[in-house]
């Protein structure tokens, strides 16, 4: 039949292709949230689905978790290489972890499955999902140690796995294999039917992926899904060298509380469209689990590229085209195995937003992390990202001159994390626990000609004995004010217990509580943006 449209760029199909893209990766998570069963995917929203090419390039995503979006592609890239190895088949299924092969940390586990159309003997897209898993083992329960030295502390670490084997029809799930893989580590999962209960959710989610992918094709004609495909990265690659156009060179840099430092320089050539970001002068691998894989280091930078682009397009490979990126190897940025990460993926990740949008000057520091809270046993695990102040910031004209601003957000999830807070509700039915608050932790913004978001202050009580978890940053060092603001107030936790002693604890610390403990986690606020008096 003859094709409805061409495959020359027309403005309009484009626009039609970027939300037909856009649409099939919320299909897929409408699905996986749907059908899993683990309070983080199902209630906390802490997955993301995306589609990609042949090639493994990020062509779309539905608005997720930006952390995983921008990180996705290299866990696909690490699919290819197996299957490059063993081979591919229609009704395969992969899954992976892996920090190093393009995973964040442990407990994000990324499904990905091939899509083939019956006609070429080659995957023609790609689909994945990548969801937090409640626990994937480690020496904590939650799977996020606030003490990790190696990644073998941190859970179980999966590499390219065949989860479904498509060689025989139906294809098989290998259950068995699976469940092996996650008994045998030196720290098991502690819930591996719940691990495959959400593992089956993803599968079902790229399932409708691959359907709908399929169903354009035949509706618009391969040819033209292939080119549209090309067309929404080259689309995405030209509003990232618009942007660029109002940008000026810029650096800075941000201490965390273990005392390391991200350093930034930005170089900004208008006259090519592009623009050099480079990290050298950022400390080395921490003995700790502060670590970002690269893969999350580029997250962050194709996030805050995108941020920068004033059009509603799709996050996707094509937004890096006009980047440089230097990552220095042995850098906490680019570890090397088999270093602790899975600080790297919640809390380096904001601080490396936070400290290119300062070396931009476009925005203040949010809160520099996502006060990640764990709680549980052997027989339940509960994890919480728990918000903070959003950074106040400028607005500019085409040629980067201020021309007005607005003040941060109060007690919202920002940047790198999207995931919502369990309902009360949710929270005391599924876990032993109560909700005494969650409140505005008022003043907690940094002062400015726009001022900072303020933090909140969440309390939990215990109702059965459990060993509690934070994993944080901010309790030193505060979000930045940028161009004359004021930095925003650091946060706090404690232990209250059951006979009202007070216990202090580190930003990143652990304790056993009893029934009647509490914790108490005050957020931090966000950067100021101008100085107070400062005028448009």
């Amino acid at each position: 039949t003859q094709p409805l449209v061409g495959t020359d760029v027309d403005p309009v199909m484009l626009e039609v292709f970027n939300n037909l893209f856009m649409s099939i990766a919320e299909q897929m998570g409408y699905r996986l949230q749907n059908t899993a069963q683990s309070v983080n995917i199902k209630e906390r929203l802490d997955f993301s689905c995306a589609l990609f090419d042949h090639e493994g390039h990020l062509i779309a995503n539905a608005p997720h978790m930006p952390v995983h979006l921008g990180s996705m592609g290299a866990s696909v890239a690490a699919v290819l290489q197996a299957t490059a190895r063993h081979g591919v088949h229609a009704g395969d299924v992969w899954v992976l972890n892996d920090p190093y092969c393009g995973g964040t940390h442990l407990p994000d586990v990324t499904v990905v499955t091939p899509v083939f159309d019956g006609q070429h003997p080659a995957p023609l897209f790609w689909v994945a999902s990548r969801g937090h898993h409640a626990d994937i083992g480690g020496i904590t329960p939650g799977s996020m140690p606030p003490d990790s030295r190696t990644i073998e502390d941190e859970g179980v670490l999966i590499s390219p796995f065949l989860l479904m084997d498509g060689r025989v029809q139906p294809p098989r799930l290998r259950e068995t294999e699976f469940l092996e893989l996650l008994a045998n580590a030196r720290y098991p999962a502690r819930n591996p039917q719940q691990n495959l209960a959400d593992l089956q959710a993803q599968v079902a989610a790229n399932e409708k992926g691959r359907e709908e992918i399929l169903k354009m094709v035949e509706h618009w004609g391969l040819a033209t899904v292939q080119a549209y495909m090309a067309h929404v990265q080259d689309n995405a690659a030209a509003a990232v060298r618009r942007a660029i156009d109002a940008l000026h060179d810029g650096t800075a840099s941000i201490t965390l509380d273990d005392g390391a430092q991200i350093c930034v320089a930005i170089r900004v050539d208008r006259a090519q469209g592009r623009a050099v970001v480079d990290f050298t002068g950022t400390s080395a691998q921490r003995e700790g689990n502060f670590n970002a894989p690269s893969a999350v280091t580029m997250a962050a930078v194709l996030y805050v590229y995108r941020c920068l682009v004033d059009a509603d397009i799709p996050l996707n490979a094509g937004c890096l085209r006009p980047l440089q990126v230097i990552i220095p190897e042995g850098s906490m940025l680019n570890p090397s195995p088999p270093a602790a990460v899975v600080a790297g993926n919640v809390e380096v990740s904001t601080c490396i937003t936070n400290v290119l949008f300062a070396a931009l000057g476009v925005l203040a520091g949010a809160q520099p992390t996502m006060n990640n809270l764990t709680f549980g046993n052997g027989r339940v695990q509960a994890y919480e990202t728990i918000s903070g102040g959003a950074g106040a910031g400028g607005q500019f004209d085409a040629e980067g001159k201020l021309t007005g601003g607005f003040a941060g957000a109060s007690v919202v999830q920002t940047h790198m994390t999207n995931s919502r807070l369990t309902d009360p509700e949710v929270l005391e039915l599924r876990f032993p626990v109560r909700l005494e608050h969650y409140r505005i932790r008022r003043g907690s913004g940094g002062e400015g000609r726009w001022r900072g978001g303020d933090g909140g202050t969440r309390k939990i009580r215990f109702l059965e004995p459990m060993t509690v978890a934070i994993l944080s940053n901010g309790r030193v060092h505060p979000a930045q004010g940028v161009a004359g603001g004021r930095d925003g107030q650091v946060g706090k936790t404690w232990i209250e217990r059951a006979n009202g002693e007070l216990e202090l604890l580190e930003a990143c610390d652990r304790r056993p509580v009893q029934a009647g403990d509490a914790v108490i986690v005050e957020t931090p606020g966000g950067g100021g943006f101008g100085k107070p008096t400062m005028g448009v």
